[in-house]
């Protein structure tokens, strides 16, 4: 089946709701009601907060039928909001819409005994349901240490009626919803050498209580509060933790790899994921430990590990890596335009297969694309599939939280090997704004020769139009038959009726005038012997 019929294929079988954890939103499973698969879905906005870093935020929570993902109307809510297990706040609410929204003011500095007591709600009370009313834009307000402190709250929600503020149902529908709000912790690490380095902690979850250094591995450890109780774990969908290290310290610069470790147990590559993009100054490292890597950690550690009320993460440079990089930009599958996304990979060329491979989503302004879902197909140098992910059309897409991911994939020298990435879409609406496709060539080896500089050349001629097509052509084809530009494995032919897309004049412009690189330039000629448009033969 051809890739852009099956990607087709892939969206249009995902599902308009899907249940799943973000940083800032998050579904319940579904309950049957009345003929209807009913839910909640919760969201805060701003979507990644920082506690101490804003004033109000809104939470905002949805009651529809999941399968005609219609809301339903005149309903009654009793919230209430946790965090580690401790309330924060409990109250009804009411909205004629489905959609209820209250505005959250955080408090800090609670004294009382529980912290529930330092909470107050108040707007406007429904006169039959006797909850508070979201009314139109008006929005009940709820001040008290909730969103203060950064960390993992649980909003339990039950549905208390439905319909109309007199009925209420038989037995109220309970639903349970995590979101995550971030905190910044800094410390000051001092090395034998006397030199001292500031590392900021940013915690999804809970307070970290003490940061380490050590001289004799450069290793990063530190801890925070956790049950580990696997009744608890299995409610957990992850634990986020990321780690900010200037780039001039040397045991942690750029082309660095790292091992991470909870409670001394090696995560899988998928959990510890490294993002040198973000920041000009910061590597940042995040800890992304799924309920499936927790539930392995507790299997090994045993009973004992249960009660020991405590995480510890630990961050352990290796040595360095031959890493090797590609960046390219994704194309909308049916006009053929840039889709407003780039992703960038990296991997160490000289590791063992597989290879992990970072993959990274971007929009066009720099910025990480989270909770992102994708596909990817890797094929050998005779265009066979060797590996793919996220295609399965019953459940398609892998989450990318964070809108990074690591993919171990069966790269072996004697390559290359061609990595076709489609973006489906963000978020658990699966929102296809920069959803596209493109594709990266990968080897286990050094990288190519640079292009030369008549191409260069050649290129502006083209982009100005002062070349024809057919000259800009036989150009990329002499570079192709003389191996400076890799072919891609599983080529489409050529087809005659194909023009060439705009987006490849304009980079042909750009990359003359020197605003992007070799590599992203050459992956737009390779994208176009991948789609048939130019005969590399």
């Amino acid at each position: 089946m051809p890739r852009a019929l099956m990607i087709l294929l892939l969206l249009a079988a995902a599902p308009a709701v899907v249940y799943g954890h973000g940083l800032g939103s998050d579904q319940a499973p579904p309950i049957s009601f009345e003929g209807m698969d009913v839910t909640i879905r919760t969201e805060i906005t701003p979507s990644d907060i920082t506690a101490g870093q804003f004033e109000d935020a809104n939470i905002g929570i949805r009651f529809f039928d999941e399968r005609t993902d219609a809301n339903l109307r005149d309903v009654t809510y009793r919230v209430e909001i946790y965090r580690s297990q401790d309330l924060l706040a409990r109250d009804l609410f009411y909205d004629t819409d489905g959609e209820l929204n209250v505005e959250v003011r955080p408090v800090p500095s609670c004294s009382a005994d529980a912290l529930w007591k330092c909470t107050t709600t108040y707007g406007e009370t429904h006169p039959i349901a006797g909850a508070l009313f979201a009314r139109g834009e008006g929005r009940p307000i709820i001040e008290g240490p909730i969103f203060d402190k950064g960390g993992l709250y649980n909003i339990r929600v039950d549905i208390e009626g439905a319909s109309s503020p007199r009925t209420l149902v038989s037995q109220p529908l309970s639903f349970e919803t995590f979101v995550s709000v971030a905190q910044d912790q800094d410390f000051l690490i001092r090395t034998a050498e006397a030199q001292e380095v500031p590392v900021t902690v940013k915690t999804y979850y809970d307070d970290v209580t003490s940061l380490e250094y050590s001289d004799s591995d450069d290793s990063i450890t530190f801890e925070m509060p956790f049950d580990w109780d696997p009744e608890y774990i299995s409610q957990v969908q992850v634990v986020h933790e990321e780690v900010r290290i200037p780039k001039d310290f040397a045991p942690y610069a750029p082309g660095s790899s790292f091992e991470g470790y909870v409670n001394g147990v090696k995560v899988a590559s998928r959990a510890l994921l490294l993002d040198p993009y973000s920041s000009d100054d910061a590597n940042i490292l995040h800890f992304l430990v799924t309920n499936s890597e927790l539930e392995r950690i507790n299997g090994i550690l045993g009973p004992g590990n249960h009660a020991s009320g405590s995480m510890e993460f630990r961050l352990v440079p290796t040595p360095e890596a031959g890493l090797e990089s590609a960046e390219f930009y994704l194309v909308d599958v049916q006009s053929g335009e840039r889709a407003g996304s780039n992703v960038s990979l990296s991997w160490d060329a000289s590791a063992p297969s597989p290879v992990p491979v970072s993959i990274s989503f971007r929009d066009d302004a720099g910025s990480l694309i989270r909770d992102a879902k994708y596909a990817y197909f890797l094929m050998d140098r005779d265009g066979n599939t060797v590996q793919s992910g996220g295609d399965d059309p019953a459940d398609p897409g892998i989450e990318a939280v964070e809108g990074i991911d690591v993919q171990p994939l069966p790269i072996r020298p004697g390559g290359p090997y061609r990595l076709d990435v489609w973006l489906l879409g963000q978020g658990l609406d699966l929102d296809q704004a920069r959803a596209g496709i493109g594709s990266a060539l990968l080897e286990a080896g050094p990288r190519a020769e640079q292009l030369p500089g008549w191409i260069k050349v050649n290129a502006g001629l083209w982009g100005s139009g002062q070349i024809g097509d057919e000259t800009f052509v036989s150009a990329i084809q002499y570079l192709m038959r003389e191996n400076i530009i890799s072919v891609p494995p599983g080529s489409a032919p050529a087809s005659q009726a194909e023009a060439i897309p705009g987006w490849v004049r304009s980079n042909a412009q750009l990359w003359a005038d020197g605003q992007i690189d070799d590599a992203t330039f050459a992956a737009g000629l390779q994208w176009l012997v991948s789609n048939g448009i130019i005969d590399a033969s």
